[in-house]
């Protein structure tokens, strides 16, 4: 019997898949074979890149298989883990929008960018920036990715510093609060006034580049800011991946029905020859 259309669909898209896998997974086991010379974001990168290409590598392997040579009970495996994903996706989609529902930066007056706050985004963001071990992470990668050496670079006067358009992170982590007062130098080198702060992030602040501002409730605040308009972006396009997953179930769910039958007209008609 011809392999009927279904089958062959989810045989494609899986070979797809399985292609897509190798590289994600060389690029996973490249990382950890550098691992001396890692970062702690790339060391996060490797472990995710390597579970990744191993996830869809034997995913795509179980529905190659499972519909290209009728074998229905990986075939099942493979619905299975799918109907578990579209759930997941589904999940986290929800989720990411309402924990990145609240906070948004606060406009500074004669200034280009915005300052933020940690009490404005949700209890549960906050939890995670005020975590010890999450921030102590969190700060390596800030500190690995040079994102206020990249600000000192521009060697702006005060005027095109106050101007210019920063980060999120940036305007939490590389300077300190507006309300601060101090004597602008360059970017990263301010002058506190001597007065007493309201702000315990004017006390926090340090010129040190492997310090500033990178234990502030502010830098805290950017990187949840940053976050949240990144989950967005990713929230949408969870959306239409999980359009495209549910089509793909539902193909399978095909697939599936036809080994079925395939199985049990081979079985009755070996049964009467």
């Amino acid at each position: 019997m011809a392999f009927r259309l279904s089958n062959n669909l989810v045989g494609i898209l899986n070979f797809l898949t399985f292609l897509l896998s190798i590289p994600i997974l060389a690029g996973g086991i490249w990382l950890k074979t550098h691992a001396n010379q890692a970062t702690e974001c790339e060391k996060f990168l490797q472990d995710a890149f390597i579970a990744i290409g191993v996830f869809l590598l034997l995913v795509s392997l179980a529905g190659l298989v499972g519909a290209c040579c009728r074998v229905t009970w990986l075939l099942w495996i493979y619905l299975f883990v799918m109907f578990i994903l579209i759930l997941v996706l589904f999940c986290f989609t929800i989720f990411a929008f309402v924990v990145t529902n609240k906070g948004a930066g606060e406009v500074v007056s004669g200034r280009g960018y915005k300052e933020y706050r940690l009490g404005d985004y949700s209890n549960w963001l906050q939890k995670r920036v005020n975590s010890t071990k999450n921030w102590n992470k969190i700060r390596s990668c800030l500190l690995d990715s040079k994102v206020c050496q990249s600000l000192e670079q521009k060697n702006e006067t005060y005027q095109q510093f106050y101007l210019d358009s920063l980060s999120p992170i940036q305007s939490g982590c590389c300077k300190p609060p507006s309300e601060c007062n101090f004597v602008y130098e360059s970017p990263t080198q301010w002058t506190k006034n001597g007065t007493t702060y309201s702000n315990p992030d004017c006390n926090t602040w340090d010129n040190n580049n492997s310090t500033l501002c990178y234990n502030c409730q502010s830098c805290k605040a950017g990187v949840v800011a940053n976050l949240k308009s990144d989950w967005k972006k990713v929230a949408v396009l969870n959306i239409i991946f999980l359009v495209f997953i549910v089509i793909v179930y539902s193909v399978g769910c095909c697939a599936f029905r036809n080994n079925r039958r395939d199985n049990s007209y081979g079985g009755w008609k070996g049964g009467y020859p």
